[in-house]
């Protein structure tokens, strides 16, 4: 039985009307020659579409005279390679889907860059993420993770203020789409960067009903909290900045610009840059550079030198790059061709800020370090916490309230200045945990009045949780400690924790929100709870609510029991 739907990745294009004929023109026509593309205009769908069908063909492999100088034997087989491109408009929006190599006639230039990483950022479960792809401004580094099980985001290692995330791959939670029509139990995924890339319906208005749902997710709806931090880094788009910030550049191209200047692999072309085995750059000249085994930045700075000041930035943007599949650089072997400002990742300082290009767009980084740190912040600070904590009476000292827990809340134990000593900790030791929860989550507490004291109980975590993970001594001295504390009770056998929960109470009583948290404060906290995740470790911030002391500790036990 044929399938009802396939794995297809989905564009939305930018700034074309939802007419056949706007849809038309933004077509290459270069391409299509090269195609031998013919032009269909289905009705079938309901909705205006155009329907691009051709091949690639090569006459003759380019392995096969290479076959001939290693073996003697003549051998000639081409290369057919199909090709189709579906446009389509639905309710005011161009969509565009590739079959085979049809990618390759999406036109580039009108793609929105973000709307398969938007859907992702809505609708993939952020518990369940199965590759992330993030890139490091500045030194033109790709980080690409696959967990083909899914992980958390957080055990990844992502760090929100210093990548940008630029595909996103996991299980999808709760859209109507037509696989989850079909199959309700199947689970479906979805991979989101430039374009969308999940299972779409054959059938066209099956087809169209998914891109109408995939529609509504962007439109109605904010990202899940765990990945809203993707989409604070957006293109700056105010003109008057952007033109200031192509003006800087432009400068900054005139000079020796090496450290500023790095090469970044457009985000929609690894597959392509990694298949390519020459690249020939062309920089305002009819004649191309020699070809190279390798995107050539300096060759791309002294041309770029070579132009008249107000010219350069232009230069780049209106030369071009070629990537071939085979060393002989020849035009059967073409694999793409951009613009050369795409390859280019720039840091352009105006006033105090900082701002950085990387795939034609403009970002500002120091803003955004803000955003992500309080955007972490009021994730961790969680209004219903895992753990039942009394509140503390004013005035009651760290340790007397610690020692007080366990009469109010069973299942609790106090393990408060009960250091575990190991060959690697001696003296002191170290305290694994203020309190021990009924499911093992270590708690650690403390009353600040100033940021040292919570930096020093976010390191005080660090090391507590690295001995319980690495050290076999230390794990089984925290076991006999727990067993013999009051109230104690057996560890699991080579216990590990998977929670830990900073349990704080602020000067006076000061609820604990994301505007009192101490601004060093939330810096590190951040920091902590991000090494914990990658770990393994969840991690939740309460605060511990306080009263007022009562006249004597009866009254005060039976007012908080």
């Amino acid at each position: 039985m044929a399938n009802n739907t396939s794995t297809r990745t989905l564009y939305r294009l930018e700034g074309v009307a939802p007419t056949v004929e706007a849809m038309f023109e933004t077509l290459d026509m270069a391409r299509l020659s090269r195609a031998a593309a013919a032009l269909d205009f289905p009705d079938r769908l309901g909705v205006p579409a155009l329907l691009v069908t051709g091949s690639f063909e090569q006459p003759v492999a380019s392995w096969c005279g290479e076959i001939y100088r290693t073996t003697g034997c003549q051998v000639s087989r081409p290369v057919n390679r199909s090709a189709g491109l579906l446009l389509l408009a639905v309710d005011g929006e161009v969509y565009a889907i590739g079959y085979d190599q049809g990618f390759r006639l999406v036109p580039d230039r009108f793609k929105d860059r973000r709307f398969g990483l938007s859907f992702a950022s809505r609708r993939v479960n952020p518990g369940k993420i199965r590759d992330l792809v993030s890139h490091t401004p500045g030194g033109g580094r790709t980080d690409i993770t696959l967990v083909p099980g899914g992980a958390s985001v957080w055990s990844l290692g992502i760090q929100e203020h210093a990548q940008i995330v630029r595909r996103l791959g996991g299980h999808l939670e709760g859209v109507e789409l037509t696989i989850s029509r079909d199959n309700p139990a199947k689970v479906s995924s979805a991979e989101g960067g430039v374009g969308l890339r999940m299972r779409l319906g054959v059938d066209g208005p099956d087809l169209v009903a998914d891109i109408r749902s995939i529609a509504s997710v962007l439109r109605e709806e904010a990202p899940i909290p765990e990945l809203e931090f993707i989409e604070h880094v957006v293109p700056i788009k105010e003109a008057g900045l952007v033109s200031r910030l192509e003006d800087a550049l432009d400068d900054l191209l005139g000079g020796e610009s090496e450290r500023t200047i790095t090469v970044g692999v457009p985000a929609d072309r690894w597959d392509d840059y990694t298949d390519a085995r020459a690249f020939e750059i062309r920089i305002n000249s009819d004649a191309a550079g020699a070809p190279t085994d390798d995107f050539s930045l300096p060759y791309v700075l002294h041309r770029a030198r070579a132009q008249r000041r107000g010219r350069r930035f232009v230069a780049l943007r209106d030369g071009t790059v070629t990537l071939y599949r085979h060393e002989r650089a020849t035009k059967p072997d073409i694999i793409w061709s951009s613009n050369v400002l795409r390859w280019i990742e720039a840091e352009v300082a105006l006033d105090s800020r900082r701002f950085f290009l990387m795939d034609e767009g403009w970002y500002e980084i120091d803003r955004e370090y803000l955003r992500t740190v309080r955007s972490h912040v009021e994730r961790l600070i969680t209004s219903s916490p895992s753990v039942d904590l009394p509140a503390w009476v004013l005035g009651e000292k760290e340790g007397q309230y610690n020692e007080s827990v366990p009469a109010q809340r069973p299942g609790y134990i106090c393990l408060d200045r009960d250091n575990v000593q190991t060959t690697l900790h001696r003296g002191n030791g170290v305290e694994i945990c203020d309190l021990l929860s009924p499911d093992n989550t270590l708690i650690m507490v403390k009353r600040a009045k100033g940021s040292d004291a919570l930096s020093h109980l976010f390191s005080q975590a660090l090391v507590a949780v690295q001995t319980l993970r690495n050290s076999p001594e230390g794990r089984e001295r925290f076991a006999s400690k727990v067993a013999a504390a009051r109230r104690g009770r057996d560890l699991p056998e080579d216990f590990r924790p998977s929670r830990v929960v900073f349990a704080i109470l602020l000067k006076d009583g000061t609820e604990l929100t994301p505007d009192t948290l101490f601004p060093f404060s939330q810096v590190t906290l951040v920091q902590s709870a991000r090494t914990l995740a990658e770990w393994g470790i969840q991690v939740e911030v309460v605060g511990i609510a306080a009263i007022q002391p009562f006249p004597s500790r009866a009254g005060i036990r039976r007012h908080v029991a």
